[in-house]
């Protein structure tokens, strides 16, 4: 998404001065170009989901170790999710050198601008929900941002926005929350919301005929960890 704001033959400093002055300039990013390393990167994980190389090696016990390592390896997303991320703030930047109302006029410059912010943002395929997300992460203080995009557990967009609505303080500040308890509310509460629409999902005696002995024990295990976790939190709403 970054570089659907900027085509190839811009630099940033060029921005400034000509990019918003002609909506011509703009294009959308169903037409934009992408970074080549990008490109490269897109065409190997399409190559790695077309083609399954364990899948005829000869040694099943290895195939099955590596599937077991592939599924449990969430490195890429978390790297897809902080170059999302990314995208959306510059997207942000660069909507922020326009001003909001009015003139449209790139900020600092004198120069009439005939775009409008909003214009700008549709030229380029951005909803309003998608425009207005990016200005809020482009709110958020630099090093605030970098902290938590390259924290263990990436934010989401959604929750960056968040942040962002409030010029930067991190939401759980604004909360009055230790960044550690916002963390634990945010992420147990998607998995909770998540298991509570499984229950809708599957009839519980289909659970259990659906489960090996083996696995009905499991189940017990953890219906009982989660049962009595799940106690404290009541205990403690």
């Amino acid at each position: 998404m970054v570089v659907a704001l900027l085509p190839n033959s811009f630099s940033e400093a060029a921005v400034s001065r000509t990019f918003f002055m002609d909506h011509s300039l703009l294009p959308s990013k169903t037409r934009a170009t992408l970074p080549v390393k990008y490109e490269a990167a897109k065409l190997a994980l399409a190559e790695c989901n077309r083609m399954d190389e364990c899948k005829d090696w000869a040694d099943k016990a290895m195939a099955l170790a590596s599937y077991a390592k592939q599924a449990d390896d969430k490195e890429m997303e978390k790297t897809a999710m902080r170059i999302r991320a990314r995208a959306v703030r510059r997207c942000g930047e660069l909507l922020k050198e326009i001003e909001a109302k009015h003139t449209g006029r790139i900020r600092g410059s004198e120069a009439p601008n005939f775009n409008t912010r909003k214009a700008a943002a549709e030229q380029a395929g951005l909803s309003p929900d998608q425009a207005k997300d990016a200005i809020r992460l482009a709110n958020i203080n630099g090093e605030s941002f970098e902290q938590q995009v390259e924290s263990d557990m990436p934010p989401t967009i959604t929750n960056l926005a968040e942040q962002g609505m409030a010029n930067g303080i991190p939401r759980y500040v604004q909360l009055g929350m230790t960044k550690k308890a916002f963390q634990a509310g945010m992420y147990f509460g998607s998995d909770l919301a998540d298991l509570a629409k499984r229950t809708k999902e599957f009839d519980p005696q289909d659970v259990v005929d659906g489960s090996t002995p083996k696995e009905r024990k499991e189940l017990r295990r953890n219906i009982e960890t989660i049962d009595a976790y799940l106690d404290k939190i009541i205990a403690k709403l």
